[in-house]
């Protein structure tokens, strides 16, 4: 009897620890037979799963008509399951629901593989753009037989990805077609660009205008007509820079004249151009690093570049001050660096990711100790957009932060070399 009763508690605290899905099920150990817990234990379990199977196949459902790509990778990269938008911003048509193959072997994509490799090795949400080409890729040993070829759209498509790391080295993507907002931004770059092209005759009207007032007019009717030229000179820049910008954008690399350069005589000959403004402020040009620097670029194009980065640092340096200018070959990464360093007070913390906008100049520009605002503001606020364009028509980049230890503004270009 003992033992039959010790069985009997032993069996109840088994129960207890092993019945635990069923929420009522502590309460009932007592008043039901062991096989009818169990039978109920077994039918609550079956209905759990088959509410977490209606869950999961809605969040799918869910998934697959979002507007917005979606993939799962496992730890060899491996495609789990993607969505229709994912399938159609990819140009993924030789995958079908179920089956495992290599990311690679579906999409080509080196900043797609690059951002799922990086969220795996640091363990946190990535994100990167980039723009996407589609290529129609036959796999090996098809190249002669009718394989069916991509007939989703070919052209490239702008791409923001979001990537985060899953258990057990899977990663999941969530692509956003930035595409719309790409040929929205052309479409009205485009029509500002016809619409300053429309501008030029009658500007230089007016400009041929005010200087015939200019020489028959006295003061103070002729001071009047003199800044009525100014202005529309002022303006003729604006609109010569915004067409020249959007020339370069439009075609980076056709209007490019390439010839073997070396960059320190190119700085030398932009310094010339605008060593009148600095020996007004007694500033000076320090160059240092790499005596000899070559490159394969547009001569014009990047005299142009140094011209307004440093034309830039100078209206906003102060008097008796040094713009230092480090020239670098990087051997191990195949690049040119060069740094332009002046002495001010350096951008503002809110002004630096707009720095390379078009016709951005801040509430005050770029604020220094010693400059006169006016001077400051006289520009069209192109001059360093059309330094980048210029910059990435090259194949390169361009930055622009505070030096660390200075505290003044500081520009870096890397070019990458010919091969």
């Amino acid at each position: 009897m003992m033992i039959l009763i010790w069985s009997r508690y032993h069996l109840k605290a088994q129960l207890k620890n092993v019945l635990t899905f069923c929420p009522d099920t502590q309460d009932l150990l007592g008043a039901l037979p062991v096989i009818t817990l169990i039978k109920r234990e077994i039918g609550y379990i079956k209905e759990q799963y088959h509410k977490q199977q209606q869950e999961l196949a809605l969040k799918q459902e869910i998934l697959e008509i979002a507007p917005i790509a979606y993939l799962r990778v496992d730890q060899e990269n491996q495609l789990l399951w993607c969505n229709q938008q994912a399938q159609h911003l990819l140009q993924i048509d030789r995958w079908q629901p179920g089956q495992v193959r290599l990311l690679l072997e579906l999409v080509r994509s080196y900043e797609l593989d690059q951002l799922i490799e990086q969220t795996r090795q640091t363990q946190s949400l990535q994100v990167n753009e980039w723009t996407f080409y589609p290529t129609n890729y036959v796999p090996e040993g098809h190249q002669n037989q009718n394989y069916p070829k991509n007939n989703l759209n070919s052209s490239s498509v702008a791409l923001k990805g979001f990537a985060y790391p899953l258990p057990q080295g899977q990663v999941v993507v969530y692509l956003h077609n930035q595409q719309p907002l790409v040929e929205l931004s052309r479409s009205r770059d485009r029509a500002l660009s016809d619409l300053t092209h429309e501008l030029r005759t009658p500007l230089t009207s007016i400009s041929l205008i005010s200087e015939w007032l200019e020489r028959r007019l006295a003061d103070p009717e002729g001071r009047r007509a003199k800044q009525m030229g100014q202005e529309t000179q002022r303006l003729i820049n604006l609109v010569e820079d915004w067409l020249e910008l959007s020339q370069i954008q439009d075609n980076p690399y056709q209007n490019l004249r390439l010839e073997l350069l070396e960059l320190n005589d190119i700085l030398l000959v932009a310094w010339e151009v605008v060593e009148p403004l600095a020996q007004e402020k007694q500033i000076n040009l320090r160059i240092s690093g790499a005596k000899t620097l070559q490159f394969s670029g547009d001569r014009s194009r990047l005299i142009q570049v140094f011209i307004n980065l440093l034309d830039n640092s100078i209206k906003h340096s102060p008097n008796n001050s040094e713009i230092l200018v480090n020239l670098r070959d990087n051997q191990d990464e195949q690049t040119r660096e060069i740094s332009i360093l002046d002495q001010g007070t350096g951008f503002l913390d809110k002004d630096l990711p707009h720095i390379f906008n078009r016709l951005y100049r801040g509430d005050t520009s770029r604020t220094r100790q010693g400059v006169d605002d006016q001077s400051v503001r006289s520009g069209s606020g192109l001059g360093l957009a059309i330094v980048q364009e210029i910059i990435e028509a090259h194949g390169g980049t361009i930055t622009a932060k505070n030096h660390p230890d200075t505290g003044g503004a500081w520009i870096e270009i890397m070019l990458t070399k010919t091969p």
